[in-house]
């Protein structure tokens, strides 16, 4: 077994202007603004999610520079020029930044006929698959690849054809009305898939789908090393309160076992190496030691017919910087923290329970291996890792190892705030889908489990919601 060694109702606030800082570095913050410990960086302008943590040793900072670069680099296909070699031959995107912009967030479509790139679609058919997890659709695998590249046939004769993509499909917005308390009402959309060419077969009545969205990848590190003890102590506090939240168990394939699922929407990756490993894979098509096998179901003859741009694609020094530069990404401070409406919107924050799954502090482990900076942190995150019932209205009704058809992982919420300066969008695409334009529109989407948080913040006068939402742009 292959072992690796991990080396809103309200206008957008001003929290990234200058004088929010006294001038310095971490040691000029106060401690409530410390969101992330020594991973804890005072930045606010568009680069706020790619930084590196103060203090960081020379050599681990060449190395975190080094996986900078990959996660920057252009993948193209063998043999041509401008990139790595190893691009598809089914993919949705050549570079990783393209769906994580600066270490960001992506954003769904919003015309009619564009190709979806940051918003990939899962499939699977009724069944497990390997260790419990989704079934692979027989033809299309467990994602749709909406891109194809020219090709090769097996005699290494170059074809004017091109590799057909798997599948066009799109997006089209269905929107409804939902009203406050007090007459103020909002619009909220959901996402209704329309489907162009397959190209190998029908997709079928039977096949569930699930749409996931590039989440931002700032402080993964330091979520990866919470105990398992502490997020099963929170779950056995939630119970008492009358939630659900439970933990994921998943296959870890480094390892070659079932461990804790911290990463993705519901929480279906163990580690960040895994995690990037399964992106490659999936998202660009690029084999690894981990994930050596192209992505070509068996009915995709021309797509299994190319060759490889090396063996593995992602070669493993380069695969590991890349998972040193996720671990380590530093998360900009909390703001506004003396601000008279942060400590009431805290208090809300509380008051209406959404402090219960989206747990303000964990506590990572004393010891870690891979760098010390990571150990013995207060991990302002805002999630507790594990996934909860959020009702019918975000259902994808794909189950996902133990995470359910109605289950998802509470989306951590520091860095909220920034969402539109490191865009450079003026809205948000919140929630599993990006469906969510504002935090507001997130919130009244929540139901299942979050129905009483998400009743009790409809139910506030505008003044305390507007409380509730300068908190969250704080976090």
């Amino acid at each position: 077994m292959y072992r690796m060694l991990v080396i809103s109702t309200m206008a957008a606030l001003p929290l990234a202007a200058a004088g929010v800082f006294a001038a310095g570095g971490l040691d000029g913050l106060l401690e409530e603004e410390r969101s992330a410990g020594l991973l804890t960086v005072a930045r606010f302008d568009e680069h706020a999610f790619d930084q590196a943590p103060e203090g960081m040793p020379y050599r681990e900072l060449q190395t975190f520079l080094r996986g900078r670069h990959h996660f920057n680099q252009r993948w193209v296909q063998f043999p041509s020029i401008g990139g790595d070699w190893g691009l598809g031959p089914t993919f949705i995107t050549d570079k990783c930044v393209a769906c994580h912009e600066r270490a960001g967030r992506g954003f769904p479509p919003e015309a009619a006929d564009e190709d979806p790139l940051a918003l990939l679609m899962r499939v699977s058919v009724p069944g497990e698959g390997p260790y419990g997890s989704p079934k692979p659709h027989p033809h299309y695998g467990d994602q749709i690849q909406n891109q194809g590249m020219m090709g090769q046939d097996r005699d290494d004769t170059f074809l004017g054809d091109r590799v057909p993509p798997e599948a066009k499909w799109f997006v089209d917005w269905e929107a409804s009305i939902v009203a406050y308390a007090d007459g103020e009402t909002v619009e909220l959309r959901r996402p209704r898939i329309r489907w162009g060419p397959t190209w190998f077969g029908p997709i079928g009545e039977q096949t569930m789908t699930s749409l996931r969205l590039a989440q931002p990848i700032q402080g993964l590190g330091l979520l990866e090393v919470v105990p398992e003890e502490a997020l099963l102590s929170i779950a056995a506090a939630q119970k008492a309160l009358g939630y659900n939240g439970r933990l994921n168990r998943v296959r870890d394939d480094i390892n070659g076992s079932t461990a804790p699922g911290r990463f993705g929407w519901k929480a279906n990756e163990p580690s960040v190496a895994q995690q990037i490993a399964a992106a490659f894979a999936g998202d660009l098509g690029v084999t690894s030691d981990l994930y050596p096998q192209m992505n070509c179901p068996p009915v995709q003859v021309d797509c299994a017919g190319q060759p490889p741009g090396n063996q593995p694609e992602l070669i493993e020094s380069d695969w590991k910087e890349l998972t040193f530069w996720e671990q380590l990404l530093a998360v900009p401070a909390r703001r506004n923290v003396k601000d008279p409406r942060f400590a009431r919107g805290a208090a809300l924050f509380r008051e209406i329970e959404c402090a219960v799954c989206h747990v303000p502090e964990l506590r990572t482990a004393d010891k870690v291996a891979h760098s010390r900076l990571l150990a013995g942190q207060i991990v302002r995150a805002y999630t507790d890792l594990l996934v909860h019932d959020m009702g019918e209205g975000l259902a994808d009704g794909r189950p996902d190892y133990l995470a359910g058809p109605r289950d998802w992982r509470p989306h951590p919420l520091w860095g909220l705030g920034l969402t539109r300066v490191v865009s450079g969008r003026p809205h948000m695409a919140l929630l599993h889908d990006g469906r969510a334009r504002t935090m507001a529109e997130a919130i009244l989407w929540h139901g299942g489990e979050a129905e009483r948080s998400k009743e009790r913040f409809r139910m506030l006068p505008r003044e305390r919601r507007e409380d509730l939402l300068f908190y969250l742009e704080s976090i």
